[in-house]
């Protein structure tokens, strides 16, 4: 039961726009932004297209933990995942997949060096799906 609440979760945050992503601030203080990530892989990572320079990156570099909240009323859908986010610069071939056209109005393309990937991998998670709830980690990504 668990890996079919899993996949449907994972659909879900497909099949989603926005999340909400928490980082911990400069002061020490968790702060939340809605985001629109560019590619997810159920609800093992989640990818997000920003720039070097961004309150988020920034955070990232200091504190790797994060949260990740996707949520929806009807369907009743709430998938909190908790994990790392990693700053990914040098990695050109990823960089050029998670490019998206409407970038180009912050950045000159996937090569410009303001422009990086953050990618979240989810440790834990918990998961509220039509009803039934289940937490639990992702082993393979203790030791991402």
């Amino acid at each position: 039961m668990n890996e079919e609440i899993i996949a449907r979760a994972g659909e879900f945050i497909a099949a989603t726009r926005d999340c909400i992503l928490a980082l911990i601030d400069e002061n020490g203080y968790p702060t939340a932004a809605r985001i629109t990530p560019t590619k997810t892989e159920g609800i093992e990572w989640i990818t997000i297209g920003n720039s070097i320079e961004s309150n988020w990156t920034k955070r990232a570099a200091k504190c790797d933990r994060a949260s990740i909240c996707y949520s929806s009323e009807r369907p009743e859908y709430n998938v909190t995942l908790v994990g790392t986010l990693e700053i990914i610069t040098d990695d050109f071939t990823l960089k050029k997949e998670m490019w998206r056209e409407w970038m180009e109005t912050y950045y000159s393309g996937p090569e410009d060096p303001k422009y990086c990937v953050l990618r979240f991998r989810t440790l834990r998670y918990s998961l509220y799906i039509d009803g039934t709830q289940v937490r639990g980690t992702l082993p393979n990504n203790l030791h991402a």
